[in-house]
């Protein structure tokens, strides 16, 4: 199964305002993520290695001690477990995001394994 439809499963809810949508193969997990204005995903780490995109709306992200602010098309990425938070600020945002390995305590709480 080649092509995924988001909308045919639910969010995970992260944080207040914060929605995501993972799936993975056996290898990698991308993750859909919705930031309501004002959402805060708080400080925290993960052994996963982390990478992705703001595709619309801007993201004031804290990765390790520094802080940025992203807008449409600019990429982070958060090594294995390093500290990190993420703002949305200036209204509504979207990302995409990468991990790897797969995050189980995702691939748990939500059957979105798109493999054969």
């Amino acid at each position: 199964m080649p092509f995924i439809d988001r909308t045919s499963v639910p969010p995970l809810d992260l944080a207040p305002g914060v929605r995501l949508w993972p799936f993975h193969g056996p290898n990698l997990m991308l993750a859909y993520v919705e930031l309501d204005a004002g959402a805060v995903v708080p400080l925290h780490h993960h052994p996963h290695e982390q990478g992705g995109m703001v595709v619309s709306g801007k993201l004031r992200f804290t990765i390790g001690g520094e802080t940025k602010e992203c807008g449409p098309g600019d990429l982070y990425l958060i090594p294995p477990d390093v500290p990190h938070s993420v703002v949305a600020f200036d209204g509504p945002a979207v990302a995409l995001d990468v991990f790897t390995p797969v995050r189980e305590d995702y691939a748990a709480r939500v059957n979105t394994f798109v493999g054969k």
